[in-house]
């Protein structure tokens, strides 16, 4: 996957080196040449000098063959403002908005985007939402039987009933993360998009689970 991050200050060339790691291919886009020497020598990917909200600089560096972008410069505006161009303009679905009032990221993920305040950033927390598709283990009990993962909830589950995803003695949900609040699943709980679940499950039953979640309720 090709992946758009804007910004290189300290979290944004730790996350391009990260991403480049995991087997994509990343463009990096800063305003301030110095910043994108934080780049080390073995990062292969594009280094762009110029603004996250500039078409031109966004296409660049790659935008229109993007699977996901992250701007988390030092401005909340400018994040939100080059996440909703990528998301409206491009049609970019995994967007990640760097934001510093944790006020404004309750607001905003409300509205359909994707934010960490920088009170909760890690890198790890942007990877996982750029590839929201992957479940990650959390914790797992010292027998190795039972994984407790978190995973990012399909698209496919948003209106349906989240008590159709359990799995019996296989796998459950026990909670939920909406809107930067969580609760402890209930059978009446209907899914949303942007819900982030943790489910746990059998190690053996891992396969089965993500089958279940990327097929939907309906099959």
């Amino acid at each position: 996957m090709h992946v758009v991050v804007v910004g290189c200050g300290r979290v944004g060339s730790e996350l391009a080196v990260a991403l480049e790691r995991d087997g994509n291919t990343v463009a990096v886009i800063d305003k301030n040449r110095q910043t994108l020497l934080r780049l080390p020598e073995r990062f292969s990917g594009r280094a762009i000098l110029g603004f996250g909200f500039d078409r031109d600089h966004l296409e660049q560096a790659g935008i229109k063959e993007a699977g996901a972008l992250a701007a988390v410069t030092s401005g909340d505006n400018t994040n939100i403002l080059t996440a909703r161009i990528a998301r409206e303009s491009y049609g970019i679905e995994n967007v990640v908005a760097r934001i510093y009032d944790p006020r404004r990221a309750v607001i905003y993920q409300r509205l359909g985007i994707p934010t960490v305040a920088s009170v909760a950033w890690t890198t790890d927390q942007a990877l996982r939402k750029l590839t929201p598709e992957k479940s990650v283990v959390e914790w797992s009990d010292p027998t190795g039987g039972i994984d407790l993962i978190e995973r990012m909830l399909p698209e496919r589950w948003a209106g349906k009933k989240l008590v159709d995803l359990d799995g019996g003695d296989r796998f459950h949900v026990v909670s939920i993360v909406r809107a930067g609040r969580s609760r402890l699943f209930a059978p009446e709980l209907v899914g949303q998009e942007g819900d982030v679940l943790h489910i746990a499950v059998m190690r053996e039953s891992s396969d089965l689970l993500e089958s279940r979640l990327l097929a939907g309720p309906d099959h």
